[in-house]
């Protein structure tokens, strides 16, 4: 469920009429709802709970929408944070994540990176290679602080998703291979400087099926098994995320409820704190693309071309990865027909649809590209010198803009060209 309804004719953002925001702030903009973010992130909370899984430690994946104003509104509601950078380090503490609740993942920690997360007292790195780890402890020694760590693991399975999304097969860059990995724990489970407490997979991201990951869990059971039959402490693990979102109104994704049940029953006697990275099942359908049709152009096809404000520099994800998103209209007649829907960028892949059939839309109609709430504005360039799309959060009838606008003229005032050119 989500905020996004029609009101007498006009959709609207929990209270908020879409041209309101349209007029106040321009076009394109990402707008989210803040009632669908504390939703989803208590249902997901309370379907774990629910289960039986007691106490587990929930990190926002921050990669999926690190705006502040979302992550302020998570932090409320007891999320941690999963970064992969410095400066989503950086962003979870400034939206006010403790510490201690964030996990920093990624498989190319700079050293720069791994010093600022001891100084700032993070809760714990998932370590991805052995030397990764014995980079770390160096660090963490020298300073007189022991890393909290986590091993990651290449389970080798298939999420069943989109390549460029699946992270846990063993041709992939992420974690170690494992069948290597009770080796490497209990290699640096000796370091002075490293604490390695546990273990943690995530195998891909908008996974439809729940048996890729299921498998992946069995695998981590049986690792867990070996590492404390030889001698090593083993007392959380982390399961990551990846539960997809229905892009399209007619796909059937497993329910909250069917996750939390798995997880239970999978972990059964595991004797570990769970922890999980959820990220677009949280956010992605607390959010949309607000967008005005340029003009609508004839094709050779007789199928016309729906060109709006929005590009692909704003929404990458149907250019990267072919993918699909809602295209609704704020004002929908009833009229429906076959479009191309495409953007200004001077790309043949700034294309968001083909031959797709629409609402009808006519110049300077609005409309929405729906579950852009993940992978949206964080994904955005300025490509063809256009600016950074803006974002705004709605409360009710209220809403603010919690990322400006920055124009091509700001963008353009951070370049400079050299003495000897002038």
């Amino acid at each position: 469920m989500d905020h996004f309804q029609i009101i007498n004719g006009v959709l609207h953002v929990e209270d908020v009429p879409l041209p309101r925001i349209a007029d106040e702030v321009g076009t394109p903009v990402y707008v989210y709802s803040q009632a669908t973010l504390v939703r989803h992130a208590q249902v997901f909370r309370d379907a774990l709970l629910n289960a039986g899984v007691d106490n587990p430690h929930i990190a926002f994946a921050i990669k999926a929408n690190p705006n502040l104003g979302v992550l302020r509104v998570l932090a409320k509601e007891g999320y941690g944070a999963d970064v992969v950078s410095g400066g989503e380090l950086t962003r979870a503490m400034a939206a006010g994540i403790a510490p201690e609740d964030i996990v920093f993942s990624g498989v190319g920690k700079t050293a720069e990176e791994m010093v600022q997360g001891l100084k700032s007292g993070i809760g714990q790195f998932n370590i991805e290679s052995e030397e990764e780890g014995r980079e770390l402890a160096a660090f963490a020694e020298t300073m007189g602080l022991r890393a909290t760590a986590a091993l990651r693991v290449n389970p080798d399975v298939d999420a069943k998703t989109h390549g460029k999304i699946s992270t846990g097969k063993a041709e992939n860059k992420f974690g170690v291979a494992y069948d290597r990995a009770a080796g490497i724990y209990g290699r640096l489970a000796h370091l002075p400087g490293l604490e390695m407490r546990g273990l943690a997979i995530h195998i891909g991201s908008q996974m439809s099926s729940l048996e890729p990951l299921e498998a992946a869990i069995g695998k981590l059971g049986a690792l867990i098994r070996d590492v404390r039959a030889s001698g090593n402490n083993v007392t959380h693990a982390d399961l990551g995320g990846g539960l997809g979102v229905p892009y399209q109104r007619d796909a059937v994704l497993p329910p909250p409820d069917d996750y939390g049940a798995m997880v239970a029953r999978a972990t059964k006697g595991w004797d570990v704190r769970l922890m999980f990275e959820p990220g677009r099942v949280i956010c992605g359908n607390a959010g949309v693309l607000l967008t005005r049709v340029i003009r609508v152009k004839a094709s050779a096809s007789n199928t016309p071309f729906v060109i709006v404000d929005a590009a692909m520099n704003d929404l990458a994800r149907p250019a990267l990865y072919d993918a699909w998103h809602d295209f609704d209209a704020v004002a929908p007649t009833g009229q429906t027909g076959a479009a191309h829907i495409v953007g200004p960028v001077c790309e043949t892949g700034d294309t968001f649809a083909m031959g797709r059939e629409i609402d009808t839309v006519a110049a300077n109609d609005l409309a929405v590209f729906r579950t852009a709430g993940a992978y949206g504005a964080t994904m955005a360039s300025t490509y063809n010198s256009r600016g950074l799309v803006p974002e705004v959060l709605v409360s009710g009838d209220r809403f603010a803009v919690v990322a400006e606008r920055i124009m091509p003229a700001t963008i353009l005032d951070a370049e400079h060209v050299p003495d000897w050119l002038d």
